[in-house]
């Protein structure tokens, strides 16, 4: 733990010890059909790590026997574009378990970055199989969205939300999730998730008539791609110092990485997916990797806590579910 960090718990008497593992986030591929300006795990269309099938297999083991865990958390790159997805989608919810998709919505219209494939399939799919969605739209403009996610981005995710609304998803009464995520596009941190989802709704609904359950915001990590960005403008100890001076002891009891465990594509385990991409594994002694998992033991583990983490207590706390505080 920094010192910084662990000066914050002492002083607020913080108990940030680990809970039952609700969630296995799974980050089976670094590939990508896109290359955003934030992205903490570098992910692009250059990026060829997968996670195998015996490590999917391994995952989907863990899955089985561990009852307590409620959903696995599918994430990449575009982990669409894994050729094992759609096998381990289908075995999830076999289990009778909830699978959350991270999904940046242009995976659907553009084609297999490898293989040419078309995706298009993908709503149809992901609605017979109950999935929830949380599909990357930094913004309600399409010059913002552009600006983070490269050309033409907005119209597609557009064109995507369409597909995924006349499958049922965002609307009353099918039971099928889909939140929206926004992270900043600039240098400040996530807004109002409260006021920010209003504006979502009343822009996506009145400009292009596409409809969702929930916007998540979430605040950008100075790690890979957005801390080049702040290391190229100077602004990298700027960053820094703001989520520091914004840190928020009321939120930091509901950090997720408390009652979630993150596996690489190598099956190495992680507290979250932010020390992932930092090569920050779960501290010695704990299980190390998904074909060694022990829940028993993960819940004595020390979480590795450090400076990073400041961003996701910055505010009204940031993370994978959106903001903490509630509105």
């Amino acid at each position: 733990m920094s010192a910084a960090f662990h000066q914050l718990c002492e002083e607020h008497d913080l108990d940030l010890s680990p809970l039952p593992i609700e969630t296995l986030q799974l980050n089976i591929t670094r590939l990508c059909n896109q290359a955003c300006a934030h992205c903490h795990v570098d992910a692009s269309p250059a990026r060829t790590e997968m996670m195998s099938a015996a490590t999917i297999d391994a995952c989907l083991a863990v899955v089985e026997r561990t009852p307590g865990i409620s959903t696995v958390d599918l994430t990449g790159g575009a982990p669409e574009l894994h050729p094992e997805f759609e096998r381990l989608v289908s075995g999830i919810r076999a289990l009778g378990r909830k699978v959350l998709v991270r999904h940046n919505l242009t995976v659907t219209l553009d084609p297999h970055p490898l293989t040419g494939a078309a995706m298009r399939h993908l709503p149809r799919f992901f609605a017979g199989n109950g999935v929830s969605l949380a599909c990357s739209l930094p913004c309600y403009l399409a010059e913002n969205t552009d600006a983070q996610r490269g050309p033409s981005v907005f119209e597609k995710s557009i064109e995507s939300l369409r597909l995924l609304n006349a499958e049922g998803y965002g609307c009353a009464g099918t039971g099928l999730s889909l939140d929206l995520v926004h992270n900043p596009t600039g240098f400040g941190l996530a807004g109002n998730q409260h006021a920010l989802e209003g504006d979502y709704r009343r822009e996506l609904e009145q400009r292009y008539g596409v409809s969702f359950n929930r916007l998540l915001a979430i605040n950008n990590m100075p790690i890979n791609r957005f801390a080049h960005q702040l290391d190229t403008t100077g602004r990298r100890e700027e960053y820094a110092e703001r989520i520091r001076q914004a840190c928020n002891a009321d939120v930091a009891a509901s950090v997720m990485c408390r009652s979630m465990v993150s596996v690489a594509f190598d099956g190495t385990l992680y507290d979250c997916d932010f020390n992932q991409v930092l090569g920050l594994a779960v501290t010695e002694g704990a299980p190390l990797t998904i074909a060694e998992f022990d829940s028993a033991t993960l819940a004595r583990r020390r979480i590795r806590y450090a400076d990073h983490c400041f961003g996701c207590i910055a505010g009204a706390g940031s993370s994978c579910g959106g903001a903490l505080l509630p509105a």
